[in-house]
């Protein structure tokens, strides 16, 4: 296990900047995710750690060694794409072999190090099939178990799960999150995928546009995000966000919306009239009960619970309740927007208050 440290990083094609000076330390047996749009950086970043990519400015250390100059096979890390790149000619064993062999790895040492690889992956019945003859899940537990048998510093995973279907995605997601606990090695995970990033990663790095937006485990984002972008990307379904003004009515701080006031738990260092963008999560809107009146404009029944599409005064809100609440398209339901899980921030898209 190895830490890595990227240090001001930046990257720029020509003229054009992809990268904005990224700082974050990864310590060693962390498994951080890199999240964001697609566009936003993060696989250029990873690329950058791996050696696939030049830096242009900053640097990147792996356990301690400024690894900026260093060819890929010299930085001791192992890569897992969103393609498997498996050799179609060869067995699963001597997929997972080829790189012990390059090393020059005795035979022993390689079959010790193969078998115990498919032993955590479930590959031991499947080491003489040639990978046309595997599903797609069974591939990537190949792709995963080649880089596992090279024992790296740290593995470096690249959309690894984007191939697969949603189920397929969720079974791999646990078998990810159970094989970095059996061997703590340090990992970094880029996804465009909020769910994988919130049920895996110690740490998510959230980025936008060649910027890192925040740094912090999968709950600080979720209950605090720093921003708006932040805010509207984590979380399924997504954080409600709507235009108000901050007023004292009455001595108390008050939102004003076109179609409710809200009063606050605590006062804000605001002006009257400031702009805010008001955010709340679809699951903390209760629903049948409260002083706020909407109308229901879509009823999605999940089985698990309701997604309620609801518009309150030209505002479009989303609602999920645990429950099945009676809702009728069309008509009016009451519901209730607590103080305690609004969400605020300034003109700017940065978060005030708590």
């Amino acid at each position: 296990m190895s830490a890595i440290d990227i240090s001001g990083v930046s990257k720029r094609y020509g003229t054009t900047p992809i990268l904005h000076e990224i700082t974050l330390a990864v310590a060693a047996g962390e498994f951080v995710v890199l999240v964001g749009p697609s566009g936003c950086g993060k696989s250029t970043l990873l690329r950058m750690i791996a050696g696939l990519e030049e830096v242009s400015a900053g640097e990147i250390r792996i356990g301690g060694t400024l690894v900026n100059d260093l060819p890929p096979k010299a930085r001791d890390i192992a890569m897992v794409f969103q393609s498997y790149a498996l050799y179609p000619h060869m067995s699963v064993a001597d997929n997972m072999a080829y790189s012990l062999r390059l090393r020059r790895t005795s035979k022993p040492d390689i079959e010790t190090a193969i078998n115990a690889a498919a032993a955590k992956l479930g590959l031991g019945p499947l080491l003489e099939r040639k990978p046309k003859a595997l599903s797609g899940g069974q591939r990537q537990r190949v792709a995963m178990g080649r880089a596992i048998v090279r024992r790296p510093k740290a593995f470096l995973f690249d959309e690894p799960l984007s191939n697969l279907d949603a189920r397929l995605r969720e079974h791999m997601r646990a078998e990810i999150k159970k094989l970095h606990r059996e061997l703590g090695a340090t990992s970094i995970y880029v996804t465009h995928d909020q769910i994988e990033a919130m049920t895996l990663a110690d740490r998510i790095v959230a980025m936008n546009g060649g910027h890192v937006q925040q740094v912090g485990s999968p709950l600080e984002l979720y209950d605090r995000p720093a921003n708006l972008f932040v805010a509207g990307f984590i979380g399924s379904p997504a954080m409600n966000l709507f235009p108000a003004h901050f007023s004292r009515r009455e001595g108390r701080p008050t939102l004003v919306h076109a179609g409710f006031a809200l009063t606050l738990d605590d006062d804000l260092a605001l002006q009257e009239g400031a702009a805010l963008t008001v955010g709340i999560r679809p699951e903390h809107i209760a629903l049948g009960a409260g002083s706020v009146q909407g109308i229901v404009d879509l009823v999605e029944p999940t089985g698990l619970g309701t997604i309620a599409h609801l518009t309150l005064a030209g505002t479009a809100l989303k609602a999920f309740s645990l429950t099945r609440p009676p809702l009728t398209i069309g008509a009016g339901v009451a519901m209730d927007l607590p103080a305690r899980s609004l969400h605020l921030f300034d003109a700017d898209g940065v978060r005030v208050g708590r």
